[in-house]
């Protein structure tokens, strides 16, 4: 068995540079040679006010929703200013999109109790509207500034009343006098792996500062799963490979697949 199947492969990541460090080792463990295009940028964003608001009402909510890993990142930032005891949080239920958002979620020692198996919005929505428990039921959403109506749409059709709390913002990234892009402008990618519609979106829109010099090589473009692709069609980037299920291990292994074939 190839241990490096991705040995003299040039990948490029193109999540926010904090948090490609764990694809990017991914990949490096392959023999890849990675190349971190930061496209997109994450920072903590919330109102104090709606912050005030939700934290005082925290009690009183029957279930928490998780829509990604940097929602749970920076609510639990602010809630530890404010509370000393993860007891604070009272009998409030868990619910995560995905895999990665549960395994952030668990690392604070709590149980998440719903999770869909694709790691969309909307069959979250679906799998909390299934345990029957929404019907006048208190809903908080944690969320950034680009997430979807839908997950919200659906709750509130099953009787919830939802709130939401946006605790951080996705923007992109100016990559026209960045190192990196330059390298990738000369050089060129086996493979380019999108892992949002931010990052896609991102992508298209620096096009310019992404044109690869005569002779690069041309990427293929992968995408991690409905929500990417999705974003992928509507721009116009043609889909090499997707992965079969919407988590980095399945995206890398779709990339092998692909570039072995």
């Amino acid at each position: 068995m190839n241990e490096t199947p991705l040995k003299d492969r040039r990948i490029a990541v193109t999540r926010a540079r904090d948090q490609a460090s764990e694809l990017s080792a991914k990949l490096n463990a392959l023999g890849a040679e990675v190349v971190e295009l930061p496209l997109i940028q994450i920072s903590e964003e919330i109102s104090k006010q709606n912050l005030a608001d939700t934290m005082i009402e925290l009690g009183n909510y029957d279930w928490i929703v998780f829509t990604s890993a940097n929602g749970v990142r920076f609510f639990f930032n602010q809630f530890f200013k404010l509370f000393d005891d993860i007891r604070a949080l009272g009998l409030l239920r868990f619910a995560s999109v995905g895999a990665g958002t549960t395994r952030a979620i668990e690392a604070f020692h709590l149980r998440v109790e719903c999770q869909p198996d694709n790691a969309t919005a909307s069959e979250l929505a679906d799998v909390l509207i299934k345990t029957g428990s929404l019907d006048n039921a208190k809903v908080l959403v944690i969320t950034g500034n680009l997430n979807r109506e839908e997950l919200v749409q659906k709750l509130e059709a099953a009787q919830a009343i939802v709130d939401c709390l946006q605790v951080y913002k996705t923007e992109k990234t100016d990559l026209s006098d960045d190192p990196v892009a330059a390298d990738f402008r000369a050089k060129g990618a086996d493979a380019v792996l999108f892992t949002s519609a931010s990052t896609v979106n991102s992508f298209v829109d620096q096009a310019k500062s992404l044109i690869l010099a005569k002779g690069a090589k041309v990427p293929l473009a992968g995408s991690i799963g409905p929500l990417t692709s999705e974003a992928m069609k509507t721009r116009g980037l043609p889909i090499a490979f997707i992965a079969k299920q919407p988590s980095l291990d399945s995206l890398v292994a779709a990339l092998i697949k692909k570039l072995s074939s």
